[in-house]
């Protein structure tokens, strides 16, 4: 019996659609190993168009129209639609031709077509090829263009333009920055278009531009924040945080503890977290990269060990001993010198700083300052704990005193685990690494309060002796603990409270004895999850018949011993 001839599916040939208006539609098959201008040639013979080498294809799909070129061909799939189009060329010459001597109204309507042309790449080559982005940039400099439409759609065609990253930022010549500049500072007299372009220009010429000296000039933060609070557009909003950050990255260190200063005043803190609920993807990226900028400037501290000359550390040691043990702040007599020159064992009479600072929990009670001299946590350490002893007094020396009664084996050293504690919340907050480009993880209550970090650890070490207590926890017990308190940090960051306060109230219901259950639940599910894994599955089926002959044979011998 002769076989029959199966047909063979051509892998090359593609079923599409092309459309034109005012044309019937064609249904055609395309091989896309035949060059695309001679099916373009083919489609315009169909129907009778004389100039076929003025046209081009373009997908339909509202989220990807752009030209069909040799490149992004493979895009084509069977029950494509494309469009016969006017080719780049054309329409870049075309475009030209009415931006150089249109009428206004052409202008306006040219212009707002160039504004969604601009994102395909290959218009955009073929109109920076014919000196189109020099027109542009010339129409957005003409300080007598008053007609808002116009400006608008340049500037966005201007955006669009340069996305492509085939033009340098530093062609831009200073009346384009200043235009800019112009628009935002006085960003009550333009439209929000025109707004949210000058913010991503300016962005742009910072990062990218030796232009951005002229905007750090000239563009203050104020602008900036007022136009964040004024702003009723997420995008304009959006922008000007990017701009901040730009700012802000491209800023001396002096500067940018300016620009962390007048951020972290009230009503600009408003305006930055005011806008939280509901925000893009992007803004929340935004508001992240300037939480970890202003984070960041913890680093220096973080990183740098105690100096056995800095007075101001030694004063504040002997400012945490004062805060817990102010019954003998009129015995220090000798000792205070001896302490300022470093040293913290036996002063005059008969105080004896040692015990005090070993009450106080540092490793080296002669001399706590060498508790500082790892880093990170560096010296940030005492900043936060001075800061906890000064803001939160009570709760200070409580906690010192509660455990300075303890039991030796039961006592938490408040020196040993602040400064541990510290060295965790720099590693959760990742301080000192440059921010993610893909991470939103941004957290509102860094926004809330004049001293976050400080307040963020003030809390933490709080929870800390909670957790220590509730564990019954010895000084071996040490890591344990501190693995504990670091999901217990973690597990409430992620559920992003919205300030302080409620970070209080989230982390406290975090017992010791809800995360041993979380845990153990989680474990419960990953094994479930695990023994119903197609691998496992697979390997039970294969070995279950021998472990049924297994059972078998020993009740069976079990039988015959019994008998």
């Amino acid at each position: 019996m002769i076989p029959k001839k199966t047909l063979v599916k051509d892998a090359h040939i593609v079923k599409i659609a092309v459309e034109l208006e005012n044309y019937v539609p064609q249904l055609i098959c395309l091989d896309q190993r035949q060059p695309l201008t001679g099916k373009i040639q083919e489609i315009c013979s169909y129907w009778d168009i004389a100039d076929p080498q003025n046209y081009a294809l373009e997908f339909c799909d509202p989220n990807n129209q752009k030209y069909v070129t040799e490149k992004n061909r493979n895009e084509i799939k069977n029950g494509s639609v494309l469009h016969l189009s006017y080719s780049p060329s054309k329409t870049a010459n075309d475009t030209l031709e009415s931006l150089r001597s249109g009428s206004t109204m052409e202008k306006t309507k040219c212009l707002k077509q160039l504004a969604t042309l601009s994102k395909d790449h290959t218009f955009a080559m073929e109109f920076i090829k014919e000196q189109g982005l020099g027109i542009i940039i010339n129409m957005i400099e003409d300080p007598s263009q008053r007609d808002d439409d116009i400006l608008k759609y340049s500037l966005a065609s201007f955006v669009e333009l340069m996305e492509h990253d085939t033009i340098s930022w530093e062609i831009l010549q200073n009346n384009f920055v200043q235009r800019n500049i112009h628009i935002v500072c006085n960003f009550q007299n333009f439209s929000k278009e025109c707004i949210q372009s000058a913010l991503s220009n300016l962005e742009n010429i910072v990062q990218n531009s030796s232009k951005y000296v002229l905007v750090e000039k000239e563009v203050t933060l104020q602008d900036l924040l007022r136009l964040l609070q004024d702003a009723n557009s997420a995008t304009t909003q959006q922008n000007a945080i990017a701009l901040i950050n730009a700012l802000f990255m491209k800023a001396d260190e002096g500067r940018k503890r300016q620009i962390a200063h007048t951020i972290s005043a009230k009503p600009y803190r408003l305006a930055l977290i005011g806008n939280a609920s509901g925000r893009p993807m992007e803004m929340t990226h935004q508001l992240y990269v300037l939480q970890m900028l202003t984070l960041g400037l913890l680093e220096q501290r973080m990183r740098m060990k105690m100096n056995a000359q800095d007075q101001d550390a030694h004063e504040k040691i002997k400012e945490l001993r004062r805060i817990a043990f102010d019954d003998y702040s009129g015995q220090m007599g000798v000792g205070e010198e001896h302490l300022r020159r470093g040293g913290g064992g036996s002063g005059g009479g008969n105080v004896n700083f040692s015990q005090f600072y070993k009450k106080l929990g540092f490793k080296c009670d002669i001399n706590p300052a060498q508790d500082f001299i790892e880093t990170p946590p560096g010296i940030l350490a005492l900043d936060c704990m001075v800061y906890f002893a000064r803001t939160y007094t009570q709760q200070y020396t409580k906690i010192v005193h509660e455990n300075s009664c303890r039991a030796d084996e039961h006592e938490c050293p408040f020196g040993r685990t602040s400064i541990e504690l510290v060295k965790v919340l720099c590693d959760i907050l990742r301080i000192g690494e440059p921010p993610a480009e893909q991470s939103a993880d941004f957290q509102p209550m860094f926004f809330t309060h004049d001293h976050p970090f400080e307040e963020f650890f003030c809390i933490c070490i709080i929870t800390l002796n909670r957790t220590w207590k509730d564990m019954r926890a010895t000084a071996e017990d040490f890591q344990k603990v501190f693995s504990v308190v670091r999901e217990q940090i973690i597990r409430t960051l992620k559920e992003r409270p919205e300030n302080l306060e409620e970070f209080r109230a989230k982390i406290a219901l975090l017992t010791y004895q809800t995360i041993t259950n979380l845990r153990q639940q989680e474990r419960i599910s990953k094994e479930e999850c695990d023994s119903t894994a197609s691998a496992i599955v697979k390997l039970k089926e294969k070995i279950s018949p021998h472990i049924l002959d297994l059972i078998k044979q020993q009740r069976l011998s079990y039988l015959v011993e019994g008998m």
